[in-house]
């Protein structure tokens, strides 16, 4: 009885979050799995309705009316706005929008804060919620009770509303079939927008009647964002109950497993995420092959034949026929393959880069230096998520998990007195391999959106045990004070900034180079045309899976040597540096580049490292605004990066956001792939 009296508040505390959650996430599972929008800057609608709410409440019941008609009208603006920017990204998939939505967010959220300031708004309610009632011989908030009644309301209200009423079966047939929609009268584009609107009416409206439970503030939006992902993916896409019971667990976690298990509850919910997609992409649907029949479209009988006539004798003189288009090769495919006037040609601009880069010790001052190192090492992530992405076919939120392993790596054996750079590289590389191993049969079977979500919930519970490993990882207060890396045996620990970055150009131009052999040899071809045709391969006799896998492990260590890079230019080390953030601009920088393009990722490094800290640096607290506005810039004007400017002729692989590679179906089997509503193509 003692430990039912203890644990009762939490209890109660746990349904009154859950079901904030839950309406939360009731907008987001809406937006996606009926509008089909993967919506990054569902948080920052949330957020609105919070602030709005707080800075119109004054203790009165007028005042909490009116700040709940006004944060939810806002917040459906925004949410119909949303609608109006998400429709040209309709056929380029989901992962054009997710970069799309959170450079939104960043927008968003800058402006929040200038706005209403950096500081936590008190909240008021009214005199007769701000009081507390006796509950099973406790005293607890009215206030929560108050909230939790509504909320269980709103539940059945959805539900009546989305499978009683004419205008829920317009939802319904606009996922499950937009033309037939069309067909009886209506305008699908009309209920897009009315979904995106109602989605976001109802994160307005929980900001505000949230408010009390979770301020505004900031951080505010990036938690409750977390958080409703992981209730959407545990209650899935097709119920709100089911959505209702999954926010009540996650509440739970968060306030009694806190209080029962303080060590385990930071992991339960990412790993209970992944988990969950996981299993549902292994029980995922039969599919056939992508793309026409017929031999001329098969990746792996263009490659026999281009193996097959690299093979035979040529006559003296002649030259070897270009690669075919679409060939993997970096931001310069197939130069071996070309005339050697040709190749001169194209290997042109990147010889030019390099000489720029080698010259920037006596071109710039220390701290443009210390920026330039610091986008070296962002590059060498976002190479790696172009290999994962651009031609594994696997769009990743996480790969700053095996980054992060890396920089811890390299950060505890400077601390050990392991000062040599190659040894802390190797290491770093080897330990992030290991890390990429081990997650790797967890995303490679997956495909599309399942796959951002599985990479996101490993990358976020990396972030977990970084808080958690204090000894290791110094926690939330980092790591800071270890020797400086010395690059060769023999030699001192490197202390300048010209020094410190040539060593990191070393590097980084060593591990591009050798990206570059392996994406242009025939397992960078193979890999290319798993992304491409997964089926024929697969009934071609090849281990599909262990490419993949293989591909998992190699962009998991050039991650981990682009985290010991960060380390050695920074000289410290804290979980910011790991964060969901930096996964996010990785991701940017791969799409900038043109997904299948190495240096164009190495480029788009370079451009969101000026945006964030030298740009910014003019304009100080505008940071976040600034790459907002990169993000929505490069969704739109580079639907095919950097590498498409060259006058598209299809080198640069596939769009970065075509659904075809992007959203194919799961390992097991595949499918021809029709862009379809979210809910449809992956759990």
């Amino acid at each position: 009885m003692e430990l039912l009296d203890a644990h009762l508040m939490p209890a109660v505390d746990g349904v009154a979050y859950g079901l904030l959650l839950f309406v939360v996430a009731a907008g987001l599972s809406l937006a996606f799995g009926t509008a089909g929008v993967l919506n990054l800057s569902h948080g920052t609608l949330y957020a609105i309705g919070a602030y709005t709410g707080a800075e119109l409440s004054d203790g009165t019941w007028g005042g909490l009316v009116l700040g709940l008609a006004a944060g939810t009208a806002a917040a459906c603006v925004a949410g119909a706005g949303l609608s109006a920017a998400t429709v040209p990204l309709a056929r380029r998939g989901h992962l054009a929008q997710a970069l799309l939505t959170f450079g939104l967010a960043l927008i968003g959220g800058d402006l929040l804060i200038q706005f209403f300031g950096a500081d936590e708004l008190p909240v008021r309610v009214p005199e007769a919620l701000d009081s507390s009632v006796t509950l099973l011989g406790h005293r607890y908030p009215a206030y929560r009770l108050c909230f939790i009644v509504m909320a269980v309301l709103l539940a059945a209200f959805g539900t009546w509303m989305l499978t009683r009423t004419r205008v829920g079966a317009a939802v319904r047939a606009a996922a499950d079939d937009p033309q037939m929609l069309a067909a009886t009268g209506h305008n699908p584009r009309a209920v897009h927008t009315g979904v995106l609107a109602a989605a976001g009416a109802l994160a307005g409206a929980a900001g505000v009647l949230g408010a009390p439970i979770i301020g505004p503030g900031p951080g505010t939006s990036e938690n409750v964002l977390m958080l409703s992902l992981v209730v959407v993916v545990l209650g899935g896409l097709r119920s709100l109950w089911a959505t209702f019971f999954a926010a009540i667990a996650v509440g739970e976690v968060q306030t009694l497993g806190v209080s029962v298990a303080p060590d385990l509850a930071p992991y339960l919910l990412f790993a209970a995420m992944a988990a969950v997609l996981v299993i549902r992409s292994r029980f995922a649907e039969p599919a056939a092959a992508h793309g026409p029949e017929g031999p001329s479209s098969d990746p792996v009988a263009r490659l026999r034949r281009q193996l097959a006539a690299r093979s035979r004798p040529r006559p003296r003189g002649t030259a070897v026929a270009a690669a075919p288009s679409g060939g993997g090769g970096g931001a310069f495919p197939g130069i071996g393959w070309l005339p050697r006037g040709a190749a001169w040609r194209r290997a042109a601009p990147l010889l030019v880069a390099l000489a720029v880069l080698i010259a920037l010790p006596w071109l710039l001052d220390s701290y443009s230096i210390s920026l330039a190192g610091s986008a070296l090492a962002l590059g060498l992530l976002a190479v790696s998520v172009t290999i994962l992405t651009g031609y594994a076919g696997l769009p990743t939120l996480g790969q700053t998990a095996p980054f992060a392993v890396g920089a811890y790596a390299t950060a505890n054996l400077a601390q050990a007195g392991w000062t040599m750079g190659p040894v802390q590289i190797v290491l770093s590389a080897l330990a992030a391999a290991v890390f990429s191993a081990v997650t790797g049969p967890a995303v490679i079977r997956a495909r599309g959106t399942t796959v951002l979500m599985i990479t996101l919930a490993v990358g976020e519970l990396t972030g977990a045990v970084i808080n958690q490993f204090k000894s290791v990882t110094g926690g939330a207060d980092g790591l800071v004070g270890f020797p400086s890396t010395q690059a060769l045996w023999g030699g001192e620990g490197m202390s300048g900034e010209s020094d410190v970055y040539t060593y990191a150009l070393v590097v980084a131009v060593i591990a591009v180079t050798v990206t570059l052999l392996v994406l242009r040899s025939p397992a960078g071809k193979l890999l290319t045309g798993t992304r491409g045709a997964e089926a024929r391969m697969r009934a071609s006799g090849h281990p599909v899976g262990r490419y993949l896998l293989v591909a998992h492990i190699c962009a998991g260590a050039l991650a981990g040597v682009g985290g010991s890079l960060m380390v050695t230019v920074q000289q410290y080390l804290s979980p910011a540096d790991v964060g969901f953030e930096i996964a996010a601009f990785a991701l940017l920088a791969a799409v900038i580049g043109g997904t299948t393009s190495v240096i164009g990722a190495l480029m788009g490094a370079g451009l969101i490292v000026i945006t964030r800290d030298w740009v910014a640096s003019s304009w100080p607290g505008h940071g976040p605004l600034l790459l907002g506005v990169l993000f929505v810039a490069a969704v739109y004007l580079l639907p095919r990066g950097l590498a498409g400017l060259r006058g598209g002729s299809g080198r640069s692989g596939p769009a970065p956001d075509v659904p075809r590679p992007d959203d194919r179906p799961p390992a097991s089997s595949t499918s021809a792939h029709t862009p379809t509503p979210a809910g449809k193509v992956s759990p």
